[in-house]
């Protein structure tokens, strides 16, 4: 009879061990299938532990999809509410590892880059790229009177709270905290280098200045010459004549592709249209660089009130204090665009 227990005993001890082995197997074996260092898990809204397992079904994260189900079920994962977000997960993780990440609802954040743009919605279209806000209702979330006014801003200048940058936010970020984000970063900006004295020195706003470097971001793409075109438009502003810019006149015809400025654009009626309309426009007419607003807030000091492009493709400029001067350039100028047929 004891030697008939001894036997139960062991064949259960046995059992124990190995379910015990199994277990702690399917705890702790790595079971990360991908080779890179890490993978970076994106869960959206409202997403259920169903459609988590999906994910890493289709996109082959995990080497065995049944003992991360049944770490779950024991973690009580699939019955809690699945957080969203961008989670890191490591390659070599095992179950416990990967769930406790993405349950904790402690996210990676994503970069955010936007610049080179011309518009509030073409801005959306950039901030949406890495995360997880469609570009459509992001941009109709910006361009609604709502948002604009709340903050203090209209129509035409509200693109002058996009500072051109690299940030760093959570992938699931909403349009309100993105906008308390983006105010937070212009006014970091704006406290600066003494950018807020440089700017008042100018006799400029901060939206002035913006608006001021998206005409000298659009006359050219040589930077070391930005400051000099920054100081020959104050030294127009200055003095009362109009600030004459070719960029506002594209920016008013619409035809963004337009190659040559005729007499014809010179007339279009439009508040952007500098040729007709004294001082700056009501805003900016594309998104400047940071090289371009400081250019505005450290101009080059000279007498130069005309420019323009010199002969070739470059993009350089010929300045001049006098209009007989410009006239000279801008003849020498036509003459090269109609030697290549530019009209």
């Amino acid at each position: 009879m004891l030697k008939k227990l001894l036997y139960t005993f062991l064949i259960l001890l046995l059992i124990a061990g190995g379910v015990a082995f199994w277990g702690y197997n399917t705890i702790f074996t790595p079971n990360t299938a991908f080779d890179t260092p890490e993978y970076h898990l994106k869960i959206p809204k409202n997403y259920g532990f169903k459609e988590v397992k999906a994910i890493l079904q289709k996109e082959n994260v995990l080497k065995d999809i049944s003992t991360f189900e049944k770490v779950a079920q024991w973690m009580n994962y699939k019955k809690e509410a699945v957080p969203s977000g961008n989670f890191n997960i490591k390659k070599g993780w095992n179950n416990r590892e990967i769930i406790s990440a993405i349950r904790s609802g402690i996210q990676l954040p994503i970069k955010l880059i936007f610049n080179n743009v011309r518009d509030v919605p073409g801005i959306a279209g950039a901030i949406t790229t890495n995360i997880a806000l469609d570009s459509a209702a992001l941009a109709q979330f910006f361009i609604d009177p709502n948002t604009y006014n709340s903050i203090g801003y209209n129509k035409e200048d509200f693109m002058t709270l996009f500072i051109p940058n690299t940030y760093s936010v959570y992938w699931n970020i909403t349009p309100k905290k993105l906008l308390k984000r983006l105010q937070k970063e212009h006014k970091y900006f704006w406290s600066k280098k003494d950018r807020l004295a440089k700017a008042k020195k100018q006799n400029l706003t901060p939206n002035e200045v913006y608006t001021l470097a998206s005409i000298v971001e659009k006359e050219s793409q040589h930077g070391p010459e930005r400051p000099t075109i920054a100081g020959l438009y104050l030294n127009r502003l200055k003095k009362g004549i109009h600030l004459q810019a070719d960029p506002t006149v594209v920016y008013a015809t619409g035809n963004y592709g337009l190659r040559r400025v005729l007499n014809k654009h010179l007339k279009v009626d439009s508040p952007y249209n500098t040729y007709k309309n004294p001082g700056l426009p009501p805003g900016p007419i594309y998104m400047p660089s940071i090289q371009s607003i400081d250019a505005v807030l450290n101009p080059k000091k000279h007498d130069y009130l005309y420019m323009c492009a010199k002969p070739g493709y470059g993009t350089k400029h010929a300045f001049a204090k006098t209009l007989r001067g410009h006239n000279k350039n801008a003849n020498a100028y036509r003459r090269w665009l109609s030697s290549e047929g530019i009209r």
